[in-house]
């Protein structure tokens, strides 16, 4: 299994996303500012990675300092804010960061070395429980596929994009090897390319037959019969089961309901922000105008043309057939559906 992000001697360790797929690199991150920037420039990216590597860049900073008392609470707050303002649309961010509060505030008594590995053991543990939900994800997905289909799928929401295993990749490496996947069709996902050098590479790593098209072709394949599902994964899921996803998804959605396609979103828990009822309050992060005017540092479009670089979009809940999460299959209703398995975990 690929590895996305883990602790290796006192220091967090990524493979560098923008290398990839020509090169196979690993940053390692010595403090928590370098952990923030990785997150921030896109060395890692994929909403569960995202949180994952927060949370052991929390545990990194405060290893790092050599305070103790209010002077330490002071710097893991100024560390934790450093980490939350680095991406603004992937709630398992903050959802990560919050675990590392409730986990310092468990442990500040203990002070010194104690405190120091109660963060570790609790990022670690947000690290193992991702792999697990994305495990469970790919096995409750894989029941959906009862029969060898096609799938198209957008952006990379693999192993590269969390902990391991993958969420929407997840459902797809696990309906293989139940033998029920003929052949993926990926988006190449522009501006940022993730499903042409992510996705197709992690897929053919895994020897998952794929097919590379431009995300302008993918209502022609769906109109032509050539595709039985689309499974994506998601960046925060509204209480209504408003989905907002790396951009271009949304128009998938709606090539999927006027083509009578199945749009499965594929997502742990940690996704949900039941807090909020729609996405219509889901900030969009916009990114650098030079990452849709250039491509491998050469400029393709015309000097001094405005740009809009919207990095994620909402796909409206009734576009969704089904959100696949660790605990189960959540259907229509939404409102309902999705707070009865929010609810299942905090039952245990």
């Amino acid at each position: 299994m690929l590895k996305t992000v883990e602790w290796e001697d006192d220091a967090v360790v990524m493979i560098d996303q923008r290398r990839l797929p020509a090169e196979e690199v690993y940053v390692r991150c010595r403090d928590h500012h370098e952990v923030a920037a990785a997150i921030k420039d896109m060395a890692i990216r994929g909403a569960p990675a995202i949180g994952v590597a927060a949370a052991l860049g929390i545990a990194l900073g405060v290893r790092k300092s050599a305070s103790e008392g209010q002077q330490l609470r002071r710097e893991f707050d100024a560390i934790c804010e450093d980490l939350r303002v680095t991406r603004p649309t992937a709630v398992n961010l903050f959802w990560a960061i919050e675990r590392m509060r409730l986990a310092f505030e468990a442990a500040a008594t203990k002070g010194g070395a104690g405190l120091r590995e109660a963060l570790l053991d609790e990022a670690q543990r947000i690290h193992a429980d991702d792999i697990a939900a994305c495990r469970s994800i790919g096995d409750f997905g894989a029941a959906l596929i009862t029969r060898p289909s096609r799938v198209l799928t957008h952006c990379n929401a693999g192993a590269l994009a969390t902990a391991g295993y993958g969420t929407a990749l997840g459902v797809i490496r696990s309906a293989a090897r139940d033998g029920n996947i003929t052949g993926v069709i990926a988006d190449e996902t522009r501006p940022y390319l993730q499903g042409a050098r992510l996705t197709a590479w992690e897929l053919m790593h895994d020897g998952i037959p794929t097919t590379l098209i431009a995300d302008n072709m993918a209502g022609h394949m769906m109109a032509t019969g050539q595709v039985d599902l689309v499974v994506v994964g998601a960046d925060r899921i509204a209480g209504n089961g408003d989905v907002a996803n790396k951009i271009g998804t949304y128009s998938l959605g709606v090539l999927a309901r006027e083509n009578g396609v199945p749009f499965y979103v594929a997502a742990p828990v940690s996704t949900f922000d039941l807090s909020i009822a729609s996405g219509a309050e889901i900030p969009i992060e916009e990114r650098a105008a030079e990452e849709v005017t250039h491509h491998g540092g050469r400029r393709l479009a015309a000097e001094g043309v405005n740009v809009r670089n919207p990095a994620f979009d909402v796909t409206p809940h009734r576009f969704v057939t089904a959100i696949v999460c660790e605990r189960g299959i959540a259907r229509p209703p939404y409102t309902e559906s999705l707070k009865r398995m929010a609810q299942a975990g905090d039952a245990r």
